[in-house]
């Protein structure tokens, strides 16, 4: 009898267990929708944080974050207030918050305090695991803040927080596989900014990792500078997939939800569409598990599985359309230490000539 008692009231602390955790998800979600439906409510930062604190079970140490992130925008505030740039055109005062935030991201900076001389050290890329493959939280901003070490999910989103911290804006781009920053000057218009590298690479190095079309480009499916709104809806992918990886054996319900919610707001969103038509196979597959039938040969012999093949068809055709082409992930780190080598072909003179006088 104790034993059967102590087995139900684990049963019961695991499901309310799961729902402490689904709640989280939910309440993210409910926090990206209400940004997207009342710009008013738009926080880059706190649509983020929410995030990651789903993934954490709410044990997110806000009051670190905000501390590390208070602390960033000080030493911004001091680079910003200590140098002159050669730029004198009259959106001189954002293209300074640009350049500080760059500073802090990538440079390493003598300090003096307190009479003795030390160094400031900058975030690098981490080349471990930089996909999450193992371990999903290497995507997240609070794991940059607490190693330094970060990849082009976590540096970019940093960046953006920073510099809106700072009360201008930043552009979130995506290319295949990658996250960067766009951001535009009156002497110079559209620049890139990749952080993976500190180096502002011209578009011809974007182009040149062979994996983006026309169609790609044409379609505003990459180096596209995103609005708010499209960078909430990314966000809401970052959830749909933490979801996944806390609970792969979920419904995928929630999923669904958090993708087709980023597709209304953002309709070309391919990591929306890719995660989209990913789920509708392992639906297909659970379904048939479920059924004692196998994959793929029952696909057809069921009304549910041959609708969800259909939907799924439709998706992947879409993502050829718009232009989407799946790059390997050893090219696409080749391809990032490409900038750094070829430095001289790829980088931004102009902004490279951004120096103090």
């Amino acid at each position: 009898m104790i034993r059967k008692i102590i087995f139900i009231t684990l049963i019961l602390f695991n499901i309310l267990h799961i729902k402490a955790q689904d709640f989280l998800f939910e309440k993210s979600y409910d926090t990206l929708v209400n940004m997207l439906e009342n710009p008013k409510t738009y926080n880059f930062k706190d649509a983020v944080f929410s995030v990651e604190n789903a993934y954490y079970n709410g044990n997110l140490n806000f009051e670190d974050i905000n501390y590390q992130i208070e602390g960033l925008k000080d030493f911004v505030k001091k680079i910003k207030a200590n140098r002159v740039l050669k730029y004198n055109d009259t959106d001189k005062n954002k293209i300074s918050t640009y350049a500080a935030v760059f500073s802090v991201m990538n440079d390493s900076i003598p300090l003096h305090i307190n009479n003795k001389k030390l160094t400031y050290y900058p975030f690098v890329y981490d080349f471990n695991d930089p996909f999450g493959n193992k371990d999903w939280d290497n995507m997240f901003v609070s794991k940059l803040l607490t190693t330094k070490s970060g990849n082009c999910h976590s540096l970019p989103y940093l960046y953006k927080i920073l510099v809106e911290e700072m009360g201008e804006t930043a552009h979130l781009a995506l290319a295949p596989n990658h996250i960067y920053i766009k951001q535009n000057s009156k002497r110079d218009g559209w620049y890139n900014t990749e952080l993976t590298s500190g180096i502002f690479p011209i578009d011809a190095w974007l182009m040149a990792s062979g994996y983006i079309h026309i169609n790609a480009i044409k379609n505003s499916v990459y180096m596209k500078a995103l609005n708010n709104k499209e960078s909430i809806a990314l966000c809401l992918v970052d959830l749909a997939q933490s979801y996944n990886r806390k609970f792969p054996e979920s419904n995928y319900e929630f999923v669904l939800k958090c993708c087709n919610k980023a597709l209304e707001y953002f309709p070309k969103l391919v990591n929306a569409m890719l995660l989209k038509s990913e789920i509708k196979r392992k639906q297909i597959e659970l379904f048939l598990k479920d059924n004692n039938a196998s994959f793929p040969n029952d696909i057809f012999k069921y009304k549910e599985t041959a609708l969800l093949f259909k939907d799924m068809e439709q998706l992947i055709t879409q993502i050829h359309e718009i232009g989407y082409r799946k790059m390997p992930e050893q090219m696409y780190l080749d391809w990032l230490v490409s900038l750094k080598k070829e430095k001289e072909k790829y980088s931004n003179n102009k902004i490279n000539t951004l120096n103090t006088k």
